[in-house]
């Protein structure tokens, strides 16, 4: 069965009630009066619930075997600075990006960006498109039963993102124009937070790249194969994990 969302904070002294959304989802899944089912708040807290009631719209459970778990979140962070892609493209990225480990997504309006969303009247529609993507954060979530919820940061413009202070000291754009592996820079580099940036569809303009290699960021590829905007983000999360995976770093000891 999988996990369902309830936020916080959680009463375990008596019932809780159930959002709208979680009300459905059980009447969806068929969670009969006294069946249990797991939940988590989206920052580490997990629990079992106990079906008390359920409407159309509402309904209680009581909770028992509160805890925290977040053994599926890496003790490094992966950002991936995606640049906006066109279509419905951001939200298979988004998905995908949760699937695999990502922490933070940073969505970027780039030069060669289709849709545009940085512009001043646009600021109602770029706010949806983020509550949208929080909300696949969520099923996601659900669905690989991640507790912590990843950050969907605010569009932002690439110019702007290259100059927010970062964390990460690891900085990494993917481009098909170098001879530079992603690979050589991971087996090299201790597990660390990391930005891992990703070009919209037909990748970085040269000015980008020049601009963001004067900001720190290392240059490197995937390998000979050109992949689409939708695709690099997930192979190169799954790289970093794979390299940086406990058993790759006894090997390499």
């Amino acid at each position: 069965m999988p996990q369902f969302y309830l936020p916080g904070p959680w009463e375990t002294e008596k019932p809780n009630p159930l959002t709208p959304e979680l009300a459905h989802l059980l009447r969806v899944r068929r969670i009969q009066i006294g069946e249990f089912f797991p939940i988590f708040d989206g920052k580490g807290q997990v629990a079992q619930a106990k079906l008390l009631s359920l409407s159309s719209k509402s309904g209680e459970a009581q909770l028992s075997n509160i805890h925290l778990d977040t053994h599926r979140e890496s003790s490094y962070a992966i950002t991936l600075a995606q640049g906006l892609a066109g279509g419905d493209k951001m939200d298979w990225i988004v998905e995908k990006a949760i699937e695999t480990g990502a922490q933070v997504i940073a969505p970027l309006q780039c030069e060669r960006s289709v849709i545009k969303l940085t512009r001043s009247n646009d600021t109602e529609r770029a706010q949806k498109r983020r509550l949208h993507w929080e909300g696949i954060v969520q099923a996601a979530c659900e669905q690989c039963d991640r507790t912590v919820f990843a950050t969907v940061e605010p569009v932002q413009v690439f110019e702007q993102y290259l100059q927010k202070p970062q964390k990460a000291t690891l900085k990494l754009l993917l481009s098909p124009d170098t001879d530079k592996s992603l690979y050589s820079v991971l087996l090299k580099e201790p597990p660390q937070d990391v930005i891992l940036m990703i070009g919209p569809e037909g990748g970085h303009s040269p000015d980008e790249e020049a601009l963001a290699s004067s900001a720190g960021y290392q240059i490197v590829s995937l390998g000979d194969r050109v992949l689409r905007t939708e695709t690099a983000g997930v192979v190169a999360i799954t790289a970093v994990h794979s390299i940086w995976s406990p058993e790759m770093q006894n090997r390499l000891k």
